[in-house]
């Protein structure tokens, strides 16, 4: 008999810009209570700058996406 398998965790590129923002802020609230031990803060910090990343990345593809829908990448 198998076992079931455990759902995959969400990585960063996989959630919307809107979940990105509210896990960052989850981070950033809770590395500034000071009550996590330091491997915890470490890890909390390197999932805070992939989110970030993933923040970036979506905000200049809408970028580039409204660009192209105004017509500001039309050759002159």
């Amino acid at each position: 008999m198998s076992t079931p398998k455990k759902p995959k965790a969400a990585t960063a590129d996989d959630l919307t810009l809107e979940e990105a923002m509210a896990r960052l802020e989850k981070l950033v609230d809770s590395m500034e209570s000071g009550d996590i031990p330091l491997d915890r803060l470490v890890a909390q910090y390197e999932e805070g700058m992939r989110l970030i990343q993933a923040c970036e990345a979506k905000l200049g593809a809408a970028e580039l996406r409204i660009e192209e829908l105004s017509g500001e990448n039309e050759p002159s």
